[in-house]
């Protein structure tokens, strides 16, 4: 009697219970939280199944088409790297420059020109409207002339001036470069584009190419010390540099570097230098400006007093010249006795030459594989006469044994720079 008692006593809690359940599984439902019979005999796990034996399949169907997805493709190869060329020249260098353009071009390269205030007006005047009116140049656009011409004086600051015009130049009208290469008239290429491109291809985008020391030596007293007004950057007409008093003595601010006026600069240390963010390009733009041979100390002393910058130089200019020892202002001019020497320095350029030289036709046809009056050949050209019209693929490469050559240097000076040896010492 006690027990069915107990039992009845606990009935009446298990039917209000259940009855719950049963609202809140129909609410449920009602709401859409429940989306399948699967998810209601879930609920009732502990139950044995009554199915039908021809149950038809769920009448619920998925939100949800499945369909196929195709893999991500695979990650495009980077871009080629690309150059930017100041090309500069005086007076009487119009044929040079034109040659040595010739030589260098590439549809997917930038080049800006210049022929400085001392050249005559006729020969700036000649030149513009040979790019002007030159049909590969015209359609590619790549090629840009500063018509208004700029005094340059080598051994004093408006050869800086220049450069640093033509940096600002060149990111101003392009995006699509990564390292900023200076040349002159008397420059001329040891390999071809596609060769450098395809050697540079391998690199680091941040990579400096200057050469430097910290060791001034003679120069200590004969450039640092003197004082020097360089007229060009007040005068029209090009005269040499003089001395004033009193002398100066170094500076503690910073280190000073010297080395070769020809470089070969990424574009973030272009940028650096032209936006100077930290102020150091323009402290130092203003104590070069009395500098002698400043072209040859600016540079190397900002990216070395800079410790990210620092880091990332190669200490070469890439080029082949030969010197007196010690040098003097200017260096040997090259001749055909100086082709062996040249392609076994393995190095990209190489100065100084006269006009039409036998030893420029002799790197044409066996460097470069030029015709006279023609571009190099690349994997970019097509037409008949060659290289007279643009291919299907601009940044198809054709690199020959000059790559060969400039990869095994550029493997040899890269590992220095890796282990710290001749970085801004």
């Amino acid at each position: 009697m006690g027990t069915l008692n107990i039992e009845k006593k606990w009935l009446f809690p298990l039917i209000v219970c259940s009855a719950l359940c049963i609202v809140l599984l129909v609410t449920s439902l009602n709401m859409n939280l429940v989306s399948s019979t699967h998810t209601i005999n879930s609920l009732f796990f502990f139950l044995p199944s009554r199915l039908s034996t021809n149950q038809t399949a769920p009448v619920f169907v998925e939100t949800k088409t499945c369909t196929f997805q195709p893999p991500p493709p695979p990650p495009s190869a980077p871009p080629v790297p690309r150059f930017a060329y100041l090309i500069s020249g005086s007076k009487g260098d119009l044929e040079k420059l034109w040659r040595t353009l010739f030589a260098l071009y590439h549809p997917l390269n930038h080049y800006v020109i210049h022929m400085d205030l001392e050249s005559p007006l006729e020969e700036r005047m000649e030149l513009a409207s040979r790019v002007a009116n030159h049909t590969l140049f015209a359609k590619v656009g790549n090629v840009f002339m500063i018509t208004k011409a700029n005094m340059v004086t080598y051994r004093g600051p408006t050869m800086i001036a220049n450069t640093l015009h033509a940096c600002a130049i060149l990111l101003k009208r392009s995006k699509d470069w990564d390292w900023f290469i200076n040349l002159s008239a008397s420059d001329y290429p040891l390999v071809t584009q596609d060769d450098l491109i395809y050697t540079f291809s391998e690199l680091d985008k941040n990579i400096n190419f200057i050469d430097h020391t910290s060791k001034l030596g003679w120069k200590l007293d004969k450039r640092a010390q003197p004082l020097i007004i360089d007229p060009g950057l007040y005068m029209t007409t090009k005269s040499d540099v003089f001395w004033v008093t009193p002398r100066r003595t170094l500076p503690t601010a910073f280190k000073l570097f010297t080395g070769s006026a020809w470089m070969v600069l990424s574009r973030a240390f272009i940028e650096y230098l032209v936006w100077g963010w930290d102020n150091l390009p323009r402290i130092l733009l203003m104590y070069y400006a009395n500098f002698l041979s400043s072209p040859e100390g600016y540079f190397h002393t900002v990216i070395c007093n800079e410790p990210t910058f620092a880091k990332t130089v190669v200490n070469s200019d890439l080029h082949y010249i030969s010197w007196d020892i010690p040098p003097k202002q200017h260096p040997h001019v090259l001749t055909i006795n100086d082709t062996d020497k040249m392609i076994a320095s393995s190095a990209a350029f190489a100065r100084k030459f006269n006009r039409d030289d036998p030893v420029l036709d002799l790197i044409d046809q066996q460097l470069l594989h030029r015709s006279n009056g023609r571009f190099t050949p690349g994997g970019w050209c097509s037409g008949k006469p060659k290289c007279s019209q643009l291919g299907n693929n601009l940044a198809k490469l054709k690199p020959g044994p000059g790559s060969q050559r400039l990869r095994r240097l550029m493997a040899r000076l890269t590992s220095q720079a890796r282990l710290g040896r001749n970085q801004c010492k």
